[in-house]
């Protein structure tokens, strides 16, 4: 009763208070914030919105970075330089309660590569993760997103 007087005195009505933005949606970058891999970052593959038998609640699938790339300085061999440019990666289901959203977004497609029925099982998780990581390092070869390949500093 009092969240209906109060969004009558706003002028709005129920209907348009109830309506809500997505801002969850593919490829914005969140920061994971429980579990084993909080604080890294990682982009958003898909999102569940009202949740599945297994999980009744929003969720997301996720692919993000286990390891970060280390930096690279201009004496480095070639050999020593593609190994600091490598990268681990991570998928995952996440409640929305354990993602922070960014403003930025990485345009990395990884909808074919990355299907929630490859998380099931260990051997099955194998192809995706491979994918993911074979990605990630075109995309911080290329020097786009500079950020998001970036150690979180907390």
């Amino acid at each position: 009763m009092g969240l209906e007087c109060e969004e009558e005195r706003r002028g709005k009505t129920l209907e348009q208070s109830s309506k809500m933005v997505k801002f969850l949606r593919p490829n914005r970058a969140v920061i994971v914030l429980q579990g084993r891999y909080a604080g890294k970052k990682a982009v958003i593959v898909r999102t569940f919105d009202e949740g599945t038998r297994e999980r009744p609640y929003g969720h997301c699938l996720v692919a993000g970075i286990k390891k970060y790339p280390a930096k690279v300085i201009k004496k480095d061999s070639a050999k020593k330089t593609a190994k600091k440019t490598r990268v681990k990666a991570f998928v995952k289901l996440v409640n929305y309660q354990h993602l922070m959203p960014t403003r930025y977004t990485v345009d990395l497609d990884l909808k074919d590569a990355v299907n929630p029925d490859a998380l099931t099982s260990k051997e099955k998780k194998v192809t995706p993760l491979k994918e993911t990581k074979k990605r990630l390092e075109e995309r911080f070869k290329t020097g786009k997103n500079r950020w998001f390949f970036t150690k979180l500093r907390f």
